[in-house]
């Protein structure tokens, strides 16, 4: 096989899998939800493309998300917004949601769409609620009910995908991703990326032009029973961007405590999980803060985080978003990476990152020893 025919296979798997990425002026027409309908060539693309639609076969027991969060360059907004749809355990409610976080005010408000409202492009990561829309690149909200009027676009620049480094890229989740049953699969779509645009909401104009954004998800059936996460790209280097996930993992009756995350700086991304080399000591001095040791066989990263305000989200609970979980935009994350000898290569810090507690939290540090 010459070098000619090996790119040309190269680049049609890359293809295949969905690898490269489609400005959403050129999508395709969108997908209805249709549960259940058999796509193959869309079913591999997916499994190599996390930020795809992942449920266009569930018909109950499931839920998808997408988180999109926004920060003005002088922090005086902080957005998040959150599309997705929810199956009930019976599959009898089924709906789609957007819900809106403010980390300033903590104010959270869940706006329901019928399926119907729901569609997916099976080319690239792009979906529609009702007047909604939102892709790797833009997002435009069109909402006016009893709790919010929210109107505008926001535009994504210089999206920084995850790479695991491997030769086929399952996500941040690894061979974890393939494996079945389990209640919560995570993917992360942008490590972090340049925003313009404004978002109006209730009459209140936020401005989001040359500030940050980040692009996550998860899918399945359930959130874990508890779990720690954090994640921030709003340090004083520009573009570095922290995402760390410690949960109890309920799979096949029982549960194991697994960890996954990365810290991109520089044009660098430095992988740590379970799945990985890699050691992480969880120490919690307080219900609002907590000391994280990770190291793998390269580096150290030390964490100090400290809780702020939070705001109730909802979360699904066999597929029903029937759980209120409180989640901080606005907690702060002190830093250090180190290599193995022990040389401090950065120090840096945020006062503007997402944080989650949930439920029994204070085990997860007993279980990871």
């Amino acid at each position: 096989m010459n070098l000619q025919t090996i790119r040309i296979l190269a680049a049609a798997l890359g293809l295949l899998l969905g690898l490269g990425q489609s400005p959403a002026q050129d999508l395709p027409p969108e997908t209805p939800y249709a549960p259940a309908r058999m796509r193959p060539l869309y079913a591999l693309k997916k499994a190599g493309n996390t930020s795809l639609f992942q449920g266009n076969r569930q018909k109950r027991n499931y839920f998808e998300g997408w988180y999109f969060k926004m920060v003005a360059p002088d922090g005086a907004s902080i957005i998040s917004v959150i599309p997705g749809i929810a199956l009930s355990e019976d599959g009898q409610e089924q709906h789609a949601f957007i819900q809106i976080i403010d980390g300033l005010t903590t104010e959270t408000s869940y706006h329901r769409f019928p399926m119907e409202a729901f569609a997916y492009s099976r080319k690239t990561f792009a979906i529609r609620i009702g007047n909604n829309y939102f892709s790797r690149d833009s997002l435009h909200l069109d909402l006016q009910d009893g709790q919010r009027r929210v109107h505008g676009s926001v535009r994504m620049h210089e999206t920084i995908p995850y790479r695991s480094g491997r030769l086929l890229n399952p996500g941040i989740m690894g061979w974890y991703r393939f494996v079945p049953f389990m209640e919560c699969y995570h993917g992360v779509v942008s490590l972090s990326h340049r925003l313009s645009g404004v978002l109006t909401i209730n009459g209140k104009r936020h401005d989001f032009h040359a500030g940050a954004g980040y692009i996550e998800k998860d899918w399945g059936s359930s959130m874990p029973s508890a779990w720690i996460w954090m994640q921030s790209n709003n340090f004083s280097s520009p573009g570095s961007s922290l995402m760390l996930s410690i949960a109890d993992i309920p799979w096949l009756g029982k549960s194991f405590t697994g960890f996954l995350g990365f810290f991109y700086h520089e044009g660098e991304i430095y992988h740590f999980a379970t799945y990985r080399p890699t050691k992480l000591q969880l120490d919690i001095l307080s219900d609002h803060q907590l000391q994280i040791h990770i190291q793998n066989r390269r580096h150290r990263l030390l964490l100090t985080v400290t809780s702020s305000q939070t705001g109730l989200l909802q979360a699904p609970v066999a597929g029903s978003m029937d759980r209120r979980i409180p989640e901080s935009i606005d907690a702060s994350i002190d830093l250090t990476l180190l290599d193995r000898d022990g040389k401090v290569l950065l120090k840096d810090s945020t006062r503007i990152a997402g944080l989650e507690m949930v439920g029994d939290f204070r085990q997860l540090a007993g279980l990871l020893k």
